[in-house]
């Protein structure tokens, strides 16, 4: 398999976790390159259900290494109770400690970090991101002010001591005087960091540089995205968006490889669009139809539980997102969601009820999005249960229109059709 990039096309939940479990049965390392545990990937498999936050989908295999690359920001006892959830289902401790990496270069998520989140969303009123008051942006803003510890800095303890001695007293001043929160004392975060070195001590890779260049001339890679290009701290709906860079580029950075290392990027869509939390949706459905594919989809966060926002594919931010995304193919997910609809519709413009002009470029200031209201297309439903198709020809007529019309609408085409859950509910329209 080609050296492939599997990232989120729209506002994440695009069901990203099931192709890259299905990727990475024809890979031998796969990484994930940014984000923290606030991503929720479902995978089904053997009709088990596992949910993933940080750890790459591929660990259900044998003989695949997965790392959690130098991008990622880690919150160890997050990672503890998701691997213990794993083990309960029947994968073995001795599995994560044979093929579960983590790059020394990953930083770390500490309590001070969730505190500031915890105050700073609930702070922000109406005018919340909708965070999972995780702590992964204080984590991120903290890495580029340079004031951040990593994991590296746990194994060695006179460096340790030395950057919380610098880091410390910067902090405490933060959490009292603007946040009115408690501070800590150095012992506190020593012992919080003792803590984290045990969990983390079996999986750190020391000799990552050896094993990427092993990897990298010698292996099948698969990137591992998390959240999605329209959550992008720079090309999404700022400042509705995650602290990192869910795209292609941000696949060779925070892996710690370069881009040419990338030989192909999937981007994946759902055939409708979600989101969770806050921010511009401007083909949200606050109806009777948005309900229905809340339902029949159970769209419901994997890591907040919360409903997600639902609304028809949108192919003006699709298209935006082939461009700053870097996508060369589409996989399609839960197209069998729309079995029972009559109409199927797309988003094929905006015009903005203001002034009536007609927009087909995505407008990039989000706060102008209440101005806009989508100009849709019908397509006829199909009114077939699909979900067990397992050839691009056994589709219904309809369904291959849409199909084709998306293709067109994004200019790549469309290689992976999900038609359900399950790892065998998959078209490969490559294979065919």
């Amino acid at each position: 398999m080609k050296n492939t990039v599997v990232i989120g096309a729209q506002f994440g939940d695009e069901g990203k976790a099931k192709i890259t479990d299905l990727l990475a049965s024809k890979a031998d390392f796969i990484t994930r390159f940014q984000g923290g545990s606030n991503a929720g990937h479902t995978v089904v498999a053997n009709g088990k259900k596992y949910a993933f936050h940080l750890i790459p989908s591929g660990i259900l295999y044998e003989n695949k290494i997965c790392m959690i690359g130098a991008g990622c920001v880690i919150k160890p006892d997050d990672l503890y109770n998701e691997i213990q959830g794993i083990i309960s289902q029947g994968v073995s401790e001795e599995h994560f400690k044979k093929y579960l990496k983590i790059s020394p270069l990953a930083t770390l998520t500490m309590k001070y970090h969730i505190d500031i989140d915890g105050y700073s969303e609930s702070a922000l009123g109406s005018n919340k991101i909708g965070t999972t008051k995780k702590g992964i942006g204080p984590t991120y803003t903290d890495k580029y002010n340079r004031c951040a510890l990593r994991v590296e800095d746990l194994f060695n303890d006179e460096t340790l001591s030395k950057k919380i001695d610098i880091i410390l007293p910067k902090k405490n001043k933060e959490l009292e005087f603007v946040y009115n929160l408690k501070p800590y004392t150095k012992e506190e975060i020593l012992a919080e960091c003792t803590e984290y070195k045990k969990i983390l001590a079996p999986y750190v890779d020391f000799n990552w540089q050896e094993n990427l260049w092993n990897y990298k001339n010698n292996k099948s890679i698969l990137f591992e995205g998390a959240q999605g290009v329209m959550l992008d701290v720079d090309y999404g709906t700022y400042p509705y968006v995650t602290s990192s860079s869910p795209t292609s580029g941000g696949a060779a950075v925070g892996a710690s490889m370069g881009a040419l290392t990338i030989e192909r990027a999937i981007g994946v869509f759902k055939a409708y669009m979600t989101r969770v939390g806050e921010g511009a949706f401007v083909t949200e459905l606050d109806n009777e139809t948005g309900e229905k594919l809340r339902s029949i989809g159970g769209e419901f966060g994997v890591t907040t539980g919360r409903a997600r926002r639902c609304g028809w594919f949108d192919a003006i931010s699709a298209k935006y997102a082939v461009l700053v995304g870097g996508l060369s193919e589409v996989a399609l997910t839960k197209l069998d969601v729309l079995d029972s609809f009559e109409e199927i519709k797309v988003a094929i413009a905006y015009k903005n009820k203001k002034t009536g002009e007609i927009v087909k470029n995505y407008p990039t200031n989000v706060f102008t999005h209440a101005d806009f209201e989508p100009i849709y297309e019908t397509h006829q439903g199909w009114l077939k249960d699909i979900s067990k198709c397992k050839t691009y020809e056994e589709l219904p007529q309809n369904a291959k229109k849409y199909l084709a019309r998306l293709e067109e609408l994004l200019g790549i085409k469309i290689t992976i059709i999900s038609v359900g859950p399950d790892r065998e509910q998959t078209i490969f329209v490559e294979e065919d």
